[in-house]
């Protein structure tokens, strides 16, 4: 095995012996070096896995022979050793990317956690992971059997997402059995919703109800403006529970959080779950009492064309007379226009936005083969959005809001899940095109393997025809047509979906920020 090599600077390193022999007991390779000119010369020939390096030693300073050693080696770790607790040298030194500031006299101790930071952080991190993991395995299997309650379900999807994190960020090699595990959550999940799903339609008051897309406003944004508060309401489309927990972390500084999940309708769609918020009503309450903002699966009309008029139905419905304003961003430049009058919002109580990218994400990836391999995975699916989120106007919107002191209440319609297995359907023209749920009058398929909904109305969704009814994709499924299944199969499997039934896809955030 290969010994990490160190180099030691110090013009005083004969003192230095005891710890140079630790090190050495304890694996490492150690070379000294008097001066910083010497280590200079020792970079020059060799490469070093860390350096200690004295600040103050004469010749060339510690500082000086830090910025020619970057230049020579600039990953290396350099760890600076100095009797001075000097502010000043301190921030040069931390400001010149050291990897650590350890004060004279220093113990061997600290030295070696000096090394097991800087060398050994990751392995000793995977290896602690993978061990933690081990012990919860159990345990979060023992949840998910007995998770018999929507809050239940909501504990244990967010220790799924937090494994999923921690295991993705430390290359343990146990990604395949937490896959394994959420697998065998969304099955009992999936359980969970056709048992109960009808129940919490039905008995709005049911206690055992969650908070659902069409309590949103009433639930989390009405509270706000009538105790006083000036509120903007953004709803990123498609933004799941584990990209929000990659994207907080760039908020942290100017808001804190009262982070939950809720629950999204059926189908976990667009036209449906984000009309359902905006309105406070199911689509069929829409259809009925706002028959010209409702527009049919079959209709050429843009399914979500009538936000603004949805929402002035439901502060009308609920006799809130705030003002408001709406707008919707698609794209960079329009959010560059709406930041350069930020003023504007000033006039409204409640400011609703929607950022529509992740959306956008989500298709292009399953369109283009160049985005497929930008996001071959969910990490790097988190990743582009967090990176979307850092260097678009999203950012600069939630720090102006932030500089405004107004709350936000952030939250999606539905997220999306990564699927991988083909089940055949049959349908006639009338049926959608969507690839997790399907809904016509005439539809062939196993019925074990889908959430059947022959009634319609029993579940808040409108029927165009008399014989309507609704199916919807469970966990990782997708739904092909047997007519050119297998060119389907290779195109869609490996894509992030949306539409039916998964924790991804139903449990979905509801954030409230307050400015700190």
């Amino acid at each position: 095995m290969k010994k990490d090599r160190l180099l030691w600077a110090d013009d005083e390193i004969d003192l230095l012996k005891p710890h140079i022999l630790f090190l050495e007991d304890k694996g490492y390779e150690v070379v000294t070096v008097c001066s910083g000119q010497d280590a200079i010369e020792a970079v020059h020939e060799a490469a070093f896995d860390l350096i200690f390096l004295d600040e103050n030693m004469p010749g060339l300073s510690g500082l000086e022979t830090l910025a020619v050693i970057k230049e020579a080696q600039p990953t290396v770790p350099v760890v600076m050793i100095t009797k001075s607790e000097d502010e000043g040298i301190m921030n040069q030194a931390i400001g010149s990317k050291i990897a650590d500031y350890l004060i004279k006299p220093v113990n061997p101790n600290q030295i070696l956690l000096s090394l097991k930071k800087n060398l050994h952080k990751n392995q000793i991190v995977t290896e602690t992971t993978a061990s933690s993991y081990q012990q919860e395995f159990m345990k979060i299997g023992t949840q998910i059997g007995d998770s018999l309650t929507a809050d239940d379900w909501k504990d244990s999807y967010k220790k799924l997402v937090h494994w999923e994190l921690e295991l993705a960020s430390s290359q343990t090699g146990m990604t395949d059995l937490l896959n394994a595990q959420k697998a065998e959550a969304n099955q009992m999940f999936c359980k969970f919703i056709r048992k109960n799903y009808e129940s919490w339609l039905s008995q709005p008051e049911n206690p055992n109800r969650p908070v659902m897309s069409p309590d949103i406003f009433k639930k989390s944004v009405f509270p706000l403006l009538d105790q006083g508060d000036k509120v903007f309401f953004i709803l990123i489309d498609n933004f799941r529970w584990d990209q929000w927990q990659v994207v907080k972390e760039l908020l942290s500084e100017a808001f804190t959080f009262q982070e939950d999940l809720y629950y999204s309708i059926l189908p976990t769609a667009t036209q449906y779950a984000r009309n359902a918020i905006f309105s406070g009503l199911m689509p069929i309450q829409i259809e009925k009492l706002f028959p010209e903002l409702w527009v049919d699966e079959d209709s050429e009309e843009g399914k979500n064309l009538n936000e603004a008029p949805l929402i002035k139905t439901q502060l009308e419905r609920f006799r809130k007379k705030y003002t408001f304003s709406y707008h919707k961003i698609n794209e960079s430049s329009f959010g560059e226009k709406l930041l350069q009058h930020f003023n504007q919002f000033d006039n409204s109580q409640l400011n609703v936005i929607v950022f529509n990218f992740v959306d956008m994400l989500s298709h292009a990836r399953t369109d283009s083969k160049m985005m497929r391999e930008l996001a071959s995975s969910a990490a790097a699916y988190r990743s582009l959005t967090r990176s979307w989120f850092q260097h678009s106007t999203a950012l600069e919107f939630f720090r102006k809001i932030a500089e405004k002191g107004f709350k936000i209440v952030l939250t999606t319609d539905h997220g999306t899940i990564h699927v991988n297995n083909a089940i055949k359907v049959i349908g006639d023209k009338t049926v959608n095109a969507n690839l997790r749920y399907k809904l016509g009058k005439s539809m062939t398929y196993n019925p074990k393997e889908v959430f059947e909904m022959a009634d319609p109305a029993k579940f808040g969704l409108p029927s165009p025809n008399v014989s309507t009814h609704y199916i919807f994709a469970q966990n990782a499924d997708f739904f092909a047509y047997p007519n050119n299944f297998n060119y389907y199969v290779s195109y869609y499997t490996d894509t992030f979906q949306h539409g039916g039934v998964s924790m991804e896809e139903m449990m979905i955030p509801l954030i409230t920020l307050e400015p700190k």
